[in-house]
């Protein structure tokens, strides 16, 4: 089967990566960050200084401080504060309140913004039981603020948005053969130019504009779907559990098969998988990596804390 996709796949003219220049800097500093944010997952309730984690990833505490700040907006000890599961916990007792309410335009910072600017739709389930057959995906390598994104994209609209484990051409070939399991049957195409505009607006907050919704979506057994729209109804900045997530559902005994519909949401970040927690707060699993799901999570309370 796999070797039917890949030849399935066409190779673009364009052998380069497109990196929106708002990224660059953050995704040459990603990796450095991620590293910090598994030591602080470790030692939050320490509250490590400045040195200490300026040690951990290897840099000197003033230049780590000046990395940090252009990455995230905000001061290390600051950005601790967002990522700890203190705050997590905090996040999910908004969160299960807020859930519960439907979206009002009054809602502020750009954070929650990006949620009202989403519109989507979803792939007939005649289509995706086709495995994508008569699909066209485009697909195209980008910098993020989370490291080497991998889009994809149909002309309907944003379809996958994956993260890859480094920049290698081995950790890209990884990122894409795993969306490309989703939908074996379509015919691929490498065309970074198509996708860019989708990466930038994603995570562009200057481009959260009600006027210009990101257009998405999503292709999915109907479960599955159903499970990914009541994603899209958590605010920035608040989270839910699984089992809040499934008494949402109308099935409050389905919590597992919840979970792994969660786990199989093929557009992270923009459908905010990330901000379903464990019952006790704690952050859970992540298909691209808890670190991953920390600097989410951490980047978008520093948006809110702007506002």
């Amino acid at each position: 089967m796999m070797q039917t996709v890949r030849e399935n796949i066409a190779t673009s003219q364009d052998t380069g990566v497109l990196v929106p220049a708002p990224f660059t800097a953050s995704a040459r500093d990603y990796h450095h960050i991620a590293k910090a944010m598994d030591f602080l997952n470790q030692d939050w309730r320490t509250q490590p200084s400045l040195e200490e984690i300026a040690d951990h990833v290897g840099l000197s505490p003033a230049h780590f401080q000046r990395l940090f700040v252009r990455w995230a907006g905000l001061s290390p000890k600051a950005f601790l504060h967002a990522v700890t599961l203190e705050h997590a916990r905090d996040m999910l007792q908004r969160g299960e309140s807020v859930l519960d309410t439907s979206y009002e335009l009054g809602l502020s910072g750009p954070g929650r913004l990006h949620d009202l600017f989403v519109r989507y739709e979803a792939m007939t389930p005649g289509d995706y039981k086709g495995g994508g057959a008569d699909l066209v995906i485009s697909y195209g390598f980008h910098a993020s603020p989370f490291g080497t994104a991998l889009a994809m994209v149909t002309k309907r609209g944003l379809a996958g948005l994956a993260f890859c484990e480094g920049d290698g051409a081995q950790e890209k070939q990884a990122a894409l053969d795993d969306m490309i399991r989703r939908w074996p049957n379509a015919r691929y195409q490498e065309k970074p130019d198509q996708t860019a505009p989708y990466v930038d607006q994603a995570f562009n907050p200057d481009k959260w504009q009600a006027n210009r919704p990101l257009k998405v979506v999503l292709m999915g057994s109907e479960f599955n779907v159903s499970v990914w729209e009541e994603l899209l109804k958590i605010p920035s900045g608040s989270a839910v559990t699984y089992g809040t997530l499934a008494s949402k559902l109308g099935k409050p005994k389905a919590v597992r098969a919840i979970g792994s519909a969660v786990g199989r949401n093929p557009i992270s970040f923009v459908v905010p998988c990330h901000r379903v927690l464990r019952k006790s707060g704690e952050l859970g699993g992540y298909h691209w990596g808890l670190a991953r799901k920390r600097a989410i999570i951490g980047w978008e309370a520093s948006l809110d804390d702007k506002t």
